[in-house]
């Protein structure tokens, strides 16, 4: 049993490095992906979230279901990012159409809820 309580463990500490979690915000990419006309995603995580790994997974799969859709990421503790977009929590999702913000979320994992946001923006 408690090898069993060990390897439990380990999998949840491990979890949220199943992810490859980077920062993929480029400013000329980020302006560029506006100016072509797409909807464009923003999230904010940090090392050893749980939700941000969660997030970062559905957001993954966006690309595969949404033609025009670009998908930035960045680590919250990168200060000039953070203060660029206002976000002062991991797991914050932005979606941009155009030049203005159109949705914020912070935490929100739920697929259903995330493509919802896409969806609306589109």
């Amino acid at each position: 049993m408690k090898k069993i309580l060990i390897l439990i463990f380990c999998l949840f500490a491990l979890y949220p490095n199943a992810i490859s979690k980077e920062t993929t915000y480029n400013k000329e990419a980020f302006d560029r992906a506006l100016s072509e006309g797409k909807i464009v995603l923003v999230s904010s995580w940090i090392k050893y979230c749980t939700s941000c790994a969660s997030q970062m997974k559905v957001l993954n799969k966006v690309k595969q279901d949404f033609e025009n859709v670009e998908y930035f990421a960045f680590d919250v503790t990168n200060k000039e990012i953070a203060e660029l977009f206002n976000v002062q929590y991991q797991t914050t999702l932005l979606i941009f159409k155009g030049d203005k913000e159109v949705y914020r979320s912070i935490g929100e994992t739920s697929r259903d809820l995330i493509y919802k946001a896409i969806q609306s923006s589109i």
